[in-house]
């Protein structure tokens, strides 16, 4: 997968930024080559312009360009939106002239508007350097990759004190898709505070802050003592929650354990095993439905989308909706391909179920999990005696937010 690093085949190398030691980035790259003598040049042609920057060739569409004018009649700068009309734009545009001077390609175009472009702007908002860029840098795992990273829980105190603490709690959770916060009170009340450091909640069905035992109070099974495989949440959303929270507030009794599987991880093996699996689970979509009917809640929810989501510029994987539970019947799937399908899934499942791939966690009182819905499957072992616990779901968009202003995503 396009910017994961695969612990299984060597030794973590991480840097600042999440770059690894293999190669220095693109922007050194173009500067050695321009130190060496491969000054940039523009090559206006017909249905585009090429340039020629660091030692790589690439193309410019003439509307792109004239779109993404950073001029101040063109965009603005203080709140970063266009302020073109790009309906407005003659699709058919060229420029009348066009010159590279000082790391800047200039553009005049018919009527005398100019546009001026940084060239490692241009470089890496092209369609060739996305194609090679993570949007979001993550270490896949399984048991033994997590265990033997020693990733540290964050500390209550610290976490709601210290941004510093925040900073570092958000990379392990952007790089593992899980993170801890230790030591917080073990109250409804506690647990949204903390949850709010990360994220704005998300209110659903089920609520803004729930807290729930084992009393079948709503239609699901997660309302019971029973076990739960390995699943995401809200699969039957159009846009599935991004962030679980759970905090454990009691526990009366034995067993209860959570289950955590990377799924990212199992995709990626199957990606490398079977690459028709992972293409045909990456394709083909799939529906996941909600029906509760009861004296208190009404309610019947319907999300469409394939196993696998991915980027289709990077194939960069970025979304699972697994959860057996919650499958709806599957008739979005044609007669030639259903076969096929399952087999599909059933790589998947293997790679999911494989006890090395597992790994298991006791929630006790004060001890908080964030789970990346999006890529982190969760479970649970039977149990007997009372189980409380209380949680909430959080945007994802706002964590991300929250993330790049740490400098932690681009």
């Amino acid at each position: 997968m396009p910017g994961s690093l695969d612990m299984r085949k060597a030794e973590p190398r991480l840097l600042c930024g999440f770059r690894t030691s293999q190669a220095p980035s693109r922007r050194m790259t173009r500067s050695r080559a321009w130190a060496a003598g491969s000054a940039p040049t523009c090559q206006p042609l017909e249905d585009c312009l090429v340039l020629n920057y660091g030692g790589t060739r690439t193309r410019f569409n003439y509307v792109w360009l004239r779109d993404h004018c950073r001029s101040p009649s063109a965009y603005n700068s203080q709140t970063n939106q266009r302020k073109l009309d790009t309906g407005g734009v003659d699709l058919g545009i060229r420029p009348e002239n066009a010159t590279v001077q000082e790391g800047q390609l200039i553009l005049t175009w018919p009527g005398g508007h100019v546009s001026e472009f940084s060239l490692s702007w241009l470089a890496e908002n092209s369609y060739e350097a996305q194609k090679k860029t993570t949007v979001q840098p993550r270490i896949l795992w399984n048991y033994d990759i997590y265990k033997n990273a020693n990733v540290p829980s964050a500390k209550w105190d610290t976490f709601m004190s210290s941004d510093d603490e925040v900073k570092k709690f958000l990379q392990n959770y952007l790089l593992y898709g899980i993170a801890f916060v230790d030591d917080v009170p073990a109250t409804v009340e506690a647990t949204e505070t903390v949850a709010q450091r990360v994220s704005i909640i998300r209110e659903t069905t089920y609520g803004r802050m729930w807290c729930f035992t084992s009393d079948f109070s709503r239609g699901d099974m997660a309302y019971s003592q029973l076990a739960l495989d390995r699943h995401t949440d809200t699969s039957y959303f159009q846009e599935p929650c991004g962030i679980q929270v759970f905090h454990c507030l009691k526990h009366e009794g034995t067993g209860g354990r959570t289950l955590l599987v990377d799924g990212f991880y199992a995709a990626e093996k199957v990606r490398e095993e079977s690459p028709e699996s992972y293409e045909l689970l990456a394709r083909v979509p799939i529906r996941h439905e909600y029906i509760e009917t009861s004296d208190h809640h009404q309610n019947h929810m319907t999300g469409i989308g394939p196993v696998l989501s991915v980027y289709p510029w990077n194939n960069e994987m970025y979304l699972i909706r697994y959860n057996n539970y919650d499958r709806s019947v599957i008739n979005t799937v044609p007669h030639d391909l259903i076969q096929r399908w399952y087999a599909a899934h059933r790589d998947l499942t293997t790679e999911l179920r494989r006890p090395e791939n597992e790994l298991w966690v006791k929630l006790t009182p004060g001890k908080v999990i964030f789970i990346d819905n999006w890529r982190v499957m969760h479970g649970r072992e039977s149990f007997t005696g009372l189980r409380q616990l209380c949680g909430c779901y959080l945007t994802r968009d706002d964590v991300l937010s929250s993330a790049r202003g740490f400098g932690l995503l681009a």
